[in-house]
């Protein structure tokens, strides 16, 4: 239930503009839709387990949350679609979370960027692996290695190709 009233909240903040355009991505695709809502409460409780104090932050649990969110995502909509449909929704419904609810430019950097580690893993994982077989357990131990190999970003020029990135504490 919490997470819900945490959901609504969030919705509310946004502008009438920003509503309409969420909607337009939503609506066309809505098993997508529910499916990535799912993987978000999915990917959000896993990191408040593993990383109770950076998880919400800007640290290496908000790193390895945002990978893992976008591996959940591709998981859940490639068992009722095809791998390059869901690839381009979850590209889609990330970086539309990154322009509704703006951060810092180094902060949205990290975000796609970990996004991008997802996904990009999620695909490398796809030939060795039917789509229907997927599960959670296969991303968190790979993604808690990467966590612990993650690199501090410092500018919006790093580049760290492959490797999660975080902030560090101010």
């Amino acid at each position: 239930m919490r997470t819900f009233n945490i959901f609504f909240r969030t919705i509310r903040t946004l502008s009438f503009k920003k509503i309409l355009r969420l909607l337009s991505l939503v609506l066309p695709h809505p098993l997508f839709s529910l499916l990535s809502l799912y993987a978000t409460v999915k990917a959000f409780s896993i990191a408040q387990k593993r990383f109770p104090d950076t998880a919400s932050s800007n640290g290496v649990g908000n790193a390895f949350r945002h990978a893992l969110w976008c591996c959940l995502i591709m998981m859940y909509c490639c068992k009722v679609s095809s791998p390059q449909k869901a690839l381009d929704f979850c590209k889609r419904i990330t970086d539309m979370h990154e322009e509704l609810f703006p951060n810092e430019p180094l902060e949205t950097k990290m975000d796609l960027h970990n996004n991008k580690i997802g996904m990009d893993y999620f695909m490398e994982l796809l030939p060795g692996i039917h789509r229907q077989f997927f599960e959670k357990g296969f991303f968190i131990d790979a993604l808690m290695k990467k966590s612990e190999n993650a690199k501090i970003l410092k500018s919006l020029d790093d580049n760290f190709e492959g490797d999660l990135v975080y902030l560090q504490d101010k």
